[in-house]
């Protein structure tokens, strides 16, 4: 019988749910293979032959018959972490039997930026590939987006009994994590709900446009998901509309809002959406960078029309903060300011919950209120002070958290920058693209003015990103927890 000890890994179990995991991916791989078969693309096999491994691997894994189905908090981050591995191991399957990608290295690059909606892409053009190819990259990082876990605790209500809490902390973006309902597979499956009717909603919107339905399809994954995976070579000036814009800016927008704040709002209860800090703060945030970068290209003459001083610098700052990565051409003549600029939206990020990545701003309103107390405690010793967030007082562990987690980011940043030059890059292009990796905004170093690319990267320094990628997805502890000595002790 099996006897569980305190320090022992139900392994059996871990690898049962993945198995049902990859069953998952699978079904999500018949998408790719239908826009081949309707476009009569010549990589068809590719996903047969993608899913019937990943089909077959994940069926024999469920055939696994543990002694135990009990799952702890240590077996909730090991399968977390694990999980976004093995999905991206399969995943790239088809970039390699369609021969997208020769090299081992440069396929799960690709597909971990995929799925951890960074963006960061080693395609240079839309001619090279499928259509078929190109909706597998969207659709990746659209399970991403709200997370692969998540998803699982939807559709198998079983791990609502087995962990179930621990898996949703563990992948789940934020500081703190409400439940929408009793059941954890009911909170999940609410996030899903809100996710796809709001991804339905823009691609509709977009069909409206100049947009064929397949690259309305893609461009909806793409933003609803903050992930920047669209379509090869391919910008919004491509759709020289407003309307493009303005749509893809408002979705954008809300793809950095806590979920859970729009799932309220979708049932009734709007009194938490203008109550909360984040939003606020999102909000203020947002239209401060904006003006900013307009005010910077009014005074630096970089325009032609209105829409070069309103709009563009607009998506540009959302975007970049929502880490959606999608830039503007001529945004390495918007000066040095814009720049900087866009360098802090990409570590601030959007709200805690959202798909968007970055160090998220509810940890920003934490800390900043913090340091406001101390100056305070300084001049008056005995007052007794807490952080109060959305008229609540935050606990002690909330802080202490938001202060580890603010050092650890730094600190991946520092030690993945260092990493990266010792491969060859310089020190601007490291720690651009560290910083790039952890935030999951995949913008390319271009926008510095420098003649780089993610193409030009070395191998290794392929590996550390993606490293660094599935870092800043499931925000740090998670993935840096296992290796302590303290995870395995006994």
């Amino acid at each position: 019988m099996f006897q569980r000890t305190h320090s022992f890994i139900n392994i059996p179990m871990l690898a049962r749910v993945i198995g049902w995991l990859l069953l998952i991916e699978t079904a999500f791989m018949s998408i790719p293979l239908a826009t081949s078969i309707i476009d009569s693309c010549t990589d068809t096999m590719s996903f047969v032959i993608s899913m019937f491994i990943t089909g077959v691997s994940g069926l024999l894994m469920t055939l696994i018959r543990p002694g135990s189905k009990e799952m702890g908090r240590r077996e909730a981050i090991v399968l977390t972490a694990s999980v976004w591995v093995v999905f991206s191991l399969f995943g790239m399957l088809p970039f390699l039997l369609s021969e997208v990608f020769d090299s081992f290295t440069d396929a799960f690059f690709e597909t971990m930026s995929g799925f951890t909606t960074t963006g960061a892409t080693l395609l240079t053009s839309s001619e090279t590939v499928s259509k078929s190819i190109i909706m597998w990259r969207c659709v990746m990082q659209w399970i991403g987006g709200m997370g692969i876990i998540l998803f699982t605790l939807a559709v198998l209500p079983m791990l609502n009994y087995q962990a179930g809490i621990q898996l949703f902390n563990a992948e789940v973006t934020g500081i703190t994590h409400d439940k929408l309902r009793p059941r954890v597979s009911s909170s999940a499956k609410g996030l899903w709900l809100v996710y796809t009717l709001l991804t339905l909603l823009l691609i509709v919107l977009l069909s409206f446009s100049n947009m064929s339905f397949f690259e309305a399809v893609c461009h909806g994954l793409s933003t609803m998901s903050t992930g920047g995976f669209s379509m090869p070579d391919m910008s919004l000036h491509l759709w020289d509309t407003d309307y493009v814009r303005i749509v893809i800016c408002i979705f954008m927008f809300v793809g950095g809002i806590n979920f859970a704040l729009l799932f309220k709002t979708f049932t009734g209860k709007f009194k938490g959406l203008l109550k909360n800090d984040a939003l606020k703060w999102y909000l203020i945030v947002v239209a401060l960078f904006y003006t900013i970068m307009a005010l910077n290209i009014l005074n630096q003459g970089t325009y032609t029309n209105a829409r070069d001083i309103f709009l563009d610098p607009m998506v540009q700052t959302i975007s970049v903060i929502s880490s959606t990565g999608i830039t503007d051409p001529q945004i390495t003549h918007w000066s040095s300011l814009s720049v900087c600029i866009i360098l802090v939206m990409m570590f601030i990020g959007a709200c805690a919950g959202s798909t968007a990545g970055g160090a998220k701003i509810d940890r920003i309103i934490v800390i900043v209120k913090f340091i406001k107390n101390e100056f305070y405690r300084m001049l008056h010793p005995n007052t007794v002070t807490t952080v109060r967030i959305n008229g609540n007082g935050t606990p002690t562990g909330v802080l202490h958290k938001s202060l580890a987690f603010m050092f650890l980011y730094l600190l991946v940043i520092v030690i993945g920058g260092l990493l990266l030059v010792a491969t060859g890059l310089n020190a601007q292009e490291g720690f651009f693209y560290a910083l790039a990796a952890i935030s999951n905004t995949g913008l390319d170093s271009e926008i510095l003015g420098l003649n780089f690319s993610y193409v030009m990267l070395s191998d290794s320094a392929k590996w550390i990103l993606a490293s660094i990628m599935l870092i800043g997805r499931l925000e740090l502890f998670t993935i840096l927890l296992i290796f302590t000595y303290t995870f395995w002790k006994k």
